[in-house]
């Protein structure tokens, strides 16, 4: 997600919260504008997972996976480099752009160099960095959604705080304690926790479930890289 995108997000996020803060029941009032800040990251937590969610659908390419690295390999084990080429392009997932990257490169140089070893190398090189630049695709804003959820619980720990500062405080006034600022200091605490634990578990599970998704992701784009690479190494010569 680009800067120009996050900040309107943003804007609208805070706006959003603030108007459910200000239309909620009293005792979610209660809670005080801290809620608003809770209610922001919550809100920008699932933004960050629907725009994950987009990203690794669109990494995972057009078809099913599993066949298209069974027919790329038979490709590249039959010596029709070109064919698995255009079924890199037509999949357009990230397995196919690194894999694809690799395999131009070595359909490129078999015309112009005659030593194996080194097409070898550069079509290694080629594969390297096409996956340098498909994995930061794939891992941005992870670190948002892990900052998120150690924020939200801040926030709560923060407004728990504040809640019971203003219930000690109803207390340790002479005589009978002021029930009404008791109450609302309970309801302070209680409603900041709940909203920043809240937002906290599902930052956290939205985080953990992407990063096994790109950990799979990356594994799967090493093996096939390293297996397309030791059938050009072992290819018959045409």
């Amino acid at each position: 997600m680009k800067n120009y995108v996050l900040i309107p997000i943003m804007i609208v996020s805070v706006v959003v919260s603030w108007y459910i803060w200000d239309n909620s029941p009293e005792y979610v009032r209660q809670g005080g504008p801290l809620l608003i800040v809770g209610l922001t990251c919550l809100f920008l937590a699932f933004t960050f997972g629907i725009e994950r969610l987009l990203v690794l659908w669109r990494a995972g390419g057009r078809g099913n996976a599993g066949s298209f690295i069974r027919n790329l390999k038979e490709s590249v084990h039959g010596g029709d480099i070109g064919d698995a080429v255009q079924a890199c392009k037509r999949q357009g997932g990230s397995l196919a752009n690194v894999v694809g990257a690799g395999l131009e490169r070595y359909q490129a140089l078999r015309q112009t160099v005659t030593d194996k070893k080194e097409v070898l190398a550069e079509t290694r090189r080629a594969i390297f960095e096409a996956n340098a630049l498909e994995s930061p695709h794939l891992e941005r804003n992870l670190t948002a959604l892990s900052t998120i959820a150690s924020i939200a619980t801040l926030i709560g720990l923060l407004g728990t705080t504040i809640g019971m500062i203003r219930s000690f405080r109803a207390m340790s006034h002479a005589g009978a304690p002021d029930a009404t600022q008791l109450a609302l200091g309970i309801s302070e605490a209680l409603v900041n926790t709940a909203l920043g634990l809240t937002t906290a578990i599902i930052a956290t599970v939205l985080y953990n479930y992407f990063t096994t998704r790109v950990d799979d992701f990356n594994s799967r784009m090493e093996e096939t890289s390293f297996e397309v690479l030791q059938l050009l190494e072992h290819k018959k010569e045409s």
